[in-house]
């Protein structure tokens, strides 16, 4: 009889583990303080440019200038890398940029803003790694909104050639152009 209670308790435990054990090696990253967030423009043909990136909130803090000091680059976001992935070449900033995966950051000033676009892909937000991944920099417009904004943003606005890509936070809006390569 002891010998079938240990079994039991054995295989019990064995079948406790096995399901409970992935539970714990999944992120639930919809609870953070920073959600997952997403954008995506849809250009003509149906290709599409994808966005992810985690939105931290405002929560009465001075940005930029303070919590994303200015001259020094910033991942866009929080949490994991901010992803940029694109099915068709694109013109971004009267740049060229093949279809693939990129990481996103920008480099904000008080008067203007870079975007840089990194091929290393798949590392955690920060540290960024260096302009020897860098991709392409190119100047943002900015500009200011009319009220703040708690969540960052990344947004896309439909223009005639393809979209604006858009940073709000706090009262900021940094925007670049972005259509399709011909």
């Amino acid at each position: 009889m002891r010998k079938k209670t240990i079994t039991f308790c054995t295989l019990l435990f064995a079948s406790l583990t096995v399901l409970i054990i992935p539970g714990f090696a999944q992120k639930d990253t919809s609870k953070r303080p920073s959600p997952p967030a997403k954008a995506e423009c849809t250009l003509p043909g149906g290709k599409t440019l994808t966005v992810d990136y985690s939105s931290p909130r405002m929560k009465g803090r001075k940005i930029y200038g303070g919590l994303v000091p200015y001259g020094e680059v910033w991942r866009a976001g929080a949490n994991e890398a901010t992803t940029f992935v694109t099915t068709t070449d694109l013109m971004v900033g009267g740049k060229d940029v093949p279809a693939g995966s990129y990481t996103i950051f920008t480099l904000p000033t008080a008067d203007k803003w870079t975007l840089v676009i990194s091929k290393k892909t798949g590392e955690w937000g920060i540290p960024y790694p260096g302009e020897a991944d860098d991709f392409a920099r190119v100047e943002m417009k900015v500009s200011k909104l009319p009220s703040p904004v708690e969540d960052f943003t990344i947004s896309f606005a439909k223009t005639r050639g393809g979209c604006d890509m858009r940073l709000d936070w706090e009262t900021t809006r940094a925007s670049i152009a972005i259509s399709e390569k011909k």
